[in-house]
């Protein structure tokens, strides 16, 4: 599968089967996916692998962010949830620029998961940045929780679900003082 290939049929996966990578694949994969865009190659991110009863720990901790008692059945739906962790504490570089690494990392690791065929789906929530969820988390200071990676196998279908295309001319304009676009604009490379 090319590049190209995997990016055009990556969907969410809402629910997945109970097969996860190995700890040695999972490696495999963040390594590739570290090579990310990352300006001064600051590397300012990591992953916290959460796996077994550690998704206790982390369902504890959804509910104490929202502030409710028990357990959120969230972190069950997947055999293994990977947290992406920004860390902006760099001052030579802007704090979104540490995050769209940390969240590039994050989706080059969605698309190389699921070309080695695991459903991936990335979940956020509101509380991403509280005490409760930094604390489980073990967030350092600088760090962020920029939310989690619920990955499994990919369950059987009766037939594919096909995503509908993005209609790229929509999403693509020129500066406003540009000139027209011209013929030759279009040759070249």
């Amino acid at each position: 599968m090319s590049a190209l290939e995997a990016m055009r049929d990556r969907r969410s996966w809402s629910k997945v089967t109970d097969v996860a990578p190995t700890g040695p694949e999972l490696e495999a994969f963040v390594a590739a996916a570290g090579r990310v865009a990352d300006h001064k190659t600051l590397r300012p991110w990591r992953v916290i692998e959460i796996r077994g009863s550690d998704r206790d720990l982390l369902a504890r901790a959804l509910n104490k962010a929202d502030g409710k008692k028990g357990y959120s059945s969230k972190p069950r739906r997947a055999p293994l949830i990977i947290a992406v962790v920004a860390n902006v504490s760099s001052k030579k570089i802007p704090a979104w620029e540490q995050e769209a690494t940390a969240s590039g990392v994050a989706h080059m690791l969605s698309l190389v998961l699921d070309e080695a065929g695991f459903g991936v789906f990335w979940r956020t929530d509101d509380n991403t940045r509280s005490k409760a969820l930094a604390k489980a988390h073990g967030l350092e200071k600088g760090e962020v929780l920029l939310g989690w990676l619920y990955v499994g196998g990919k369950p059987q279908r009766s037939r594919p679900v096909r995503r509908k295309a993005v209609d790229a001319a929509r999403h693509i304009s020129r500066l406003p003082g540009a000139k027209k676009r011209r013929a030759v604009d279009e040759t070249r490379v």
